[in-house]
């Protein structure tokens, strides 16, 4: 493995990061709405479990899939009813103020492993992203190389998008707006979740 290799996976990961879906916008959301610490678990453990699914590519998970296309069927299910369930939570609490118990880090840790994990096309694009930029035959160092750094780009960008978002004025701003941001974050991430649901 060369050094263009891993910059090449690096701006592909970093679209892919950057792209709106479920992952971002469960960030953002959450940071809005619990403050920067638990914004910043959260975010980890989204970047945890999308670490992992690139690990579990290596080890050819993907390949299970394909074989038995009832366990990428079962899992896509239980993760698009998880979004919808998170959807249907926030419309219904839009309008109540925000709560006076917070949220306990390792729990906000689990709920992004837990949005990143109702996805599992991840694992089928970790698997494609690796077969066309990285060379064959691998040993075990340059694969663990290639897991840890994409654990270290979900953990600096999502972490950067928590700083950006947990800024005071845009905290406020959020508080104003409360009932429709929620209402428009919740039909987004039920739309997400149907749409997994749906697809093939």
């Amino acid at each position: 493995m060369e050094l263009s290799h891993l910059i090449a996976f690096n701006v592909t990961l970093l679209a892919a990061i950057l792209s709106p879906g479920p992952a971002m916008l469960y960030i953002i959301r959450t940071t809005l709405a619990s403050g920067r610490v638990i914004g910043l678990f959260t975010a980890w453990g989204l970047g945890f479990m999308a670490a992992t699914w690139t690990a579990l590519a290596f080890m050819g998970l993907d390949a299970i899939f394909a074989i038995l296309p009832w366990t990428f069927i079962l899992l896509k299910t239980i993760g698009a009813l998880y979004l919808m369930w998170i959807a249907y939570q926030t419309w219904k609490h839009a309008r109540e103020p925000m709560g006076q118990t917070p949220t306990p880090p390792a729990r906000a840790f689990l709920g992004g492993m837990l949005v990143n994990l109702s996805n599992p096309k991840s694992i089928l694009f970790a698997a494609a992203v690796i077969m066309v930029i990285f060379p064959q035959n691998m040993d075990f160092a340059d694969k663990a190389l290639i897991v840890g750094n994409h654990l270290l780009m979900e953990f600096v960008v999502s972490s950067a998008f928590v700083f950006a978002f947990s800024t005071k004025h845009i905290s406020a701003g959020y508080l104003r707006a409360k009932p429709v941001l929620d209402r428009i974050a919740a039909s987004v991430l039920g739309l997400l979740g149907l749409r997994l649901l749906l697809s093939r």
